[in-house]
């Protein structure tokens, strides 16, 4: 029959998905008709009768017009269709449909059980024809109204049944839907509608791990374990599918803080975590480029920063993509509320607008904030809470092995062009390389070749490269023992220098006291390295002024080859007020509790107290700062030895800071003529003859002086005639006390 197609006559019979027909155009046997719109454009309906609908004329749906592409008061061929009781699409076994809202502007959370729309479904549209890519109407208890599309039909194989064996569903374009046929629910590409219950189909998930990703490719060393703990506490979460997530009744973590001094790789670690994730293209945002000068902008400028996620998480719900925003250097912006002087409080409100993004009332869950910084002292408090920035990993510096995976990382490119020499042994410069950062490393490699360049380049007065310096280019052994010894020194290294300058006269062993002073040392060295030991050993060196404690203390903090060895001295912090002297100090304590093995020599305590005997008088603010970061044990897995020296005993005593040190060594003053003797005769400045004189002079006097003091006695004898040599010492020596 040529007939029209008109529209639907309402809406109750929409929701059937069926074609109208008149009851007078075809017997009530007709179950389902086939409509042909043109040359191998056939559709089959399953029909129902209503009298509204006219003569000659079927009432289509507007998805049912859509998916057959028919307009209205289009001439269609229309004839009955059945099905054959012998085929095998008589029986669908499995429908799988396609959901997602009807509207696409009208969406909602809300779960939608699978289960029980499978119910729904094969109570209504049981005995219904369907075939692949139709579109429907599905009306879910007083839910939204869903779309839905025919994704894919299985059928069972009646011939195989015949025969006895086990039938095996098979594809199928159409087929009849029957009260036993599977319903599985899929959710549609970017739909946001959350489908709950067994009867949700598989969902092809991507992978929010990068499927290029080498873990053996990353270009970080020695941070292997820290980026472990990363993964487990902030990804692993996010590899498993929602539903399982929504079991467990878990959130994902949504905020990462990588802190630790400059150069260790905390802005790489983030950059490859970004590279790493299937994810969006990570926001890397400089925390200073926050801050705007114009009341409220810099609110706006983090609102703008979640502003995609949000209007994601709006449209796709818990099926929302991950995004991914990098701060760094962000103690610029998130500062402790109130900490920031002025009345303006611009630094608090970003602070709170940032808390409120990340975890507050309309908290989101598809996001991954990262932070860095060096300062996490600075950072407000309630940014650190879980919610927030909850997995906080200190990115330290890095140990032999690290430093090893890193200088592979950074000559891997010269040894794959044969630009390194066969001299160079990586293992020993990791080892030679204490203290160093990744960064520094860097350096380091980038120093020995440039040191390796100047050879090939002549200086004169122009600048030449020699022709054949592509083939002879090599950078040797050499080249990174110079930079190591010239160019690059670890900021967080030991103080050579410092120590050096204080041992510029070394150490003469003048008697038994000077060698037991020493040995005792070691022991505490020891005792500081030893691994049941609580980590943290505090001794004390004190003595009458000039004994030579200062340049003893250099010699045991020299002795125990500790990657970190600090000093802090009263001439570093001349003119300093009482509160920079305590956050001076502070400093040096918090840098050595990032080494593994730390030595601290606070020289000279009562001066650093700036005590004075007159009053007395003396800062108690230094003294009670002092107090405190020498009973403070160091971070688990740090040891710490603290060597202090003091002309001041009996003072120190009365600050109560004996008792803050656990050991205390007694430097005395040369004691004995032999003790004398044995200094003169180390520093060689008199002769035999005149050693003969001393010794039979000094016989049976007592002597009392400092090493220091009598250094400075010899120093200057030096100067004088050699007749007069031997007088002029030993007068001096009384002038000073040190002979009676």
């Amino acid at each position: 029959m040529r007939m029209k197609a008109l529209r639907c006559p309402t809406d109750e019979l929409s929701l059937t998905n069926c074609a109208i027909l008149n009851p007078d155009d075809f017997p009530e046997d007709v179950k389902h008709i086939e409509v042909s719109t043109g040359t191998n454009q056939h559709f089959v309906f399953t029909v129902k009768h209503h009298d509204d609908v006219p003569h000659g004329a079927v009432g289509f749906s507007l998805p049912q017009r859509k998916w057959a592409t028919l307009s209205l008061g289009q001439d269609i061929e229309v004839r009955p269709y059945y099905f054959d009781p012998t085929s095998s699409s008589e029986c669908l076994c499995t429908i799988v449909l396609e959901v997602d809202f009807l509207q696409k502007k009208s969406t909602s959370l809300e779960p939608y059980n699978t289960d029980e729309m499978a119910k729904d479904f094969l109570l209504r549209f049981s005995g219904q024809a369907f075939t692949v890519g139709q579109q429907l109407v599905f009306q879910f208890k007083d839910k939204k109204m869903l779309g839905l599309v025919i994704k894919s039909l299985e059928a069972a194989d009646l011939s195989a049944l015949k025969s006895g064996q086990n039938p095996t569903p098979k594809k199928t374009e159409m087929g009849r839907c029957l009260g036993d046929t599977v319903i599985q629910f899929e959710k549609a590409d970017n739909s946001s509608i959350n489908l709950i219950g067994k009867a949700k189909g598989k969902i092809v998930r991507q992978s929010i791990i990068n499927p290029d990703w080498d873990f053996q490719k990353m270009g970080i060393g020695g941070l292997d374990k820290e980026f472990s703990a990363i993964f487990r506490r902030a990804f692993a979460s996010r590899v498993f599918p929602p539903e399982i997530v929504t079991q467990l009744g878990c959130k994902h973590v949504k905020g990462i803080l990588l802190y630790g001094p400059p150069g260790t790789g905390k802005t790489l670690m983030a950059r490859q975590i970004g590279t790493m994730l299937n994810a969006r293209e990570p926001k890397i945002v400089n925390g200073p480029q926050i801050l705007d000068k114009y009341v409220g902008e810099s609110e706006a400028n983090v609102r703008r920063l979640f502003a995609d996620a949000e209007e994601e998480e709006k449209r796709l719900g818990p099926n929302s993509g991950l995004h991914i925003i990098i701060f760094d250097e962000i103690d610029a912006i998130c500062k402790s509320r109130g900490s920031v002087a002025g009345n303006t409080g611009v630094h608090d409100t970003v602070v709170n607008q940032l808390l409120a993004k990340i975890d507050g009332v309309e908290q989101l869950n598809n996001i991954l904030v990262i932070g860095m910084t060096n300062r996490r002292d600075m950072i407000d408090e309630a940014l650190l809470r879980p919610g927030r920035l909850e997995v906080q990993m200190e990115i330290s510096l890095p140990d032999e092995n690290g430093r090893l995976q890193i200088l592979n990382i950074h000559t891997s490119r010269m040894k794959d062009y044969k630009k390194i020499s066969p001299d160079v042994d990586l293992k020993e410069l990791a080892t030679k390389t204490k203290n160093f950062s990744g960064a520094e490393l860097e350096g380091l490699v980038r120093a020995a070749q440039s040191t390796a360049m100047n050879r090939l380049i002549k200086a004169s007065s122009k600048v030449e490269v020699d022709p054949a310096a592509m083939e002879k280019l090599m950078v040797a052994r050499s080249d990174f023992l110079h930079a190591l010894e010239n160019d690059v020194k670890p900021a967080f290294g030991t103080s050579a220098e410092a120590l050096d300058h204080l041992l510029i006269r070394g150490i003469i062993s003048w008697g038994k006291p000077v060698t037991e002073i020493l040995s005792d040392g070691m022991l505490y060295i020891q005792e500081a390295r030893a691994a049941e030991g609580s980590g943290l050993v505090t001794v004390l060196l004190e003595g009458p002024p000039n004994s030579g404690k200062t340049a003893l203390a250099a010699q045991i903090a020299k002795n125990s080859d500790f990657p970190f060895v600090k000093v802090c001295t009263p001439e570093d912090m001349v003119g300093f007020t009482e509160s920079a002297k305590c956050l001076s100090i502070r400093k040096v304590f918090d840098d050595a509790y990032r080494s593994q093995l730390s030595c601290i020599l606070v020289d000279n305590i009562e001066r650093l107290l700036d005590y004075g005997p007159i009053g007395p008088r003396y800062s108690n603010l230094t003294l009670q700062a002092l107090l405190v970061l020498l009973k403070k044990q160091p971070p688990r897995g740090r040891k710490l030895l603290i060597l202090c020296t003091t002309s001041r005993r009996q003072v120190l005593d009365d600050m109560e800071v004996l008792s803050a040190v656990s050991s205390t060594i007694h430097v005395p003053n040369l004691s004995t003529p032999e003790h004398l003797l044995n200094v003169l005769e180390e520093v060689d400045l008199f002769t035999k003859q005149e050693m003969a004189s001393l010794h039979k002079k000094l016989q049976g006097k007592r002597i009392f002086i400092g090493i220091k003091k009598l250094l400075c006695l010899i120093d200057m004898t030096r100067q004088v005639e050699p007749n007069y040599r031997v007088p002029k010492f030993l007068s001096k020596l009384e002038e000073e006390g040190g002979l009676e």
